[in-house]
């Protein structure tokens, strides 16, 4: 555990395209994915330029944060190092309860270490690991009792348990991601109640084939037809999607005194602090295709 290191989490409120710039398969504008998990993720580097663009409450330590501008990059590094926010739970359709947050041991195994990294004890998830075929639910919210208590998630049927400990986790998670004022106790149920922990391979399969894809035209205005070329598909984490990552604050030697008193250096705590409020700002656009409402956001930190 280090006090210079809080969890950044990611509440899409509208499909989020980050893309990586070329076609893969039938997709011509497919998202960002890790190479050998295949698990979708918005880079760091779209999220510190989120960040970076946001009004700054205080130049110096603004700069200090993220570093001088392009033509005074030499003189020093930025001071907080975001890390890509990989997926940690997958909004897919159900036959019951509209729709579940899934996961699988893998990407919650992973998550245990950031929140160990940030201090969270309380968001370590428990060791659940279903079998190929099975689920394990927070709550009976998505079970189909007259199909033996079965789960329907888009055309897969998986046998289901509700465990206590899953429950406890996503009261937490519902707590980080939504607080704990009265307003959002609505928010916290819903989540809290729909959270399903999958085998990795079936989630495999679910990180296929339940993301959003879209096709795109630009017609021709006189003849209404599609302009040659202009006929693509593009792909977007859905709307509802959660996802995670590290902010590591490791404060760099200014190159002269940044404010009163002459200290060279901030203290990490001030600098995730001031990350924090960037963070907790309100709704943020991340990724591309914003002007047809893709990539809105929100941000909490936490640690």
């Amino acid at each position: 555990m280090s006090e210079s290191v809080k969890l950044l989490l990611i509440h899409a409120l509208s499909p989020v395209h980050c893309g990586t710039g070329h076609s893969v398969g039938g997709i011509d504008l497919p998202i960002a994915r890790e190479k050998p998990t295949g698990i979708p993720l918005i880079p760091g580097s779209t999220l510190k330029g989120v960040l970076r663009s946001a009004a700054s409450t205080d130049a110096g330590l603004h700069r200090a944060v993220f570093g001088p501008d392009t033509e005074s990059a030499s003189e020093h590094a930025g001071s907080v190092q975001l890390a890509d926010a990989a997926l940690l739970f997958l909004p897919v359709r159900s036959a019951r309860g509209t729709f579940a947050w899934v996961t699988s041991p893998y990407i919650l195994r992973r998550f245990g270490r950031d929140a160990r990294e940030a201090g969270r004890a309380d968001l370590v998830p428990p060791a659940i690991k279903p079998d190929e075929g099975k689920a394990v639910v927070s709550g009976a919210d998505l079970r189909l009792e007259d199909l033996g208590g079965k789960v329907v998630f888009e055309d897969y049927d998986l046998e289901s348990s509700v465990q206590k400990e899953l429950g406890v986790f996503a009261g937490e998670m519902a707590k980080a991601l939504w607080g704990t004022d009265s307003a959002d106790a609505e928010e916290r149920s819903h989540f809290a109640a729909r959270v399903c922990v999958v085998h990795d391979d079936v989630m495999a399969l679910f990180l296929q084939t339940c993301l959003e894809i879209t096709t795109r035209v630009r017609l021709d205005t006189d003849k209404k037809t599609v302009v040659k070329g202009a006929l693509w598909t593009e792909e977007a984490l859905p709307v509802e999607t959660i996802l995670a990552g590290l902010v590591l604050a490791s404060p760099v030697k200014q190159p002269k005194p940044v404010r009163q008193g002459g200290a060279d250096r901030y203290q990490a705590g001030e600098l995730l602090g001031y990350v924090q409020g960037l963070a907790g700002g309100g709704v943020v656009q991340i990724g591309g295709k914003a002007t047809v409402g893709r990539g809105l956001c929100r941000m909490t930190m936490v640690g």
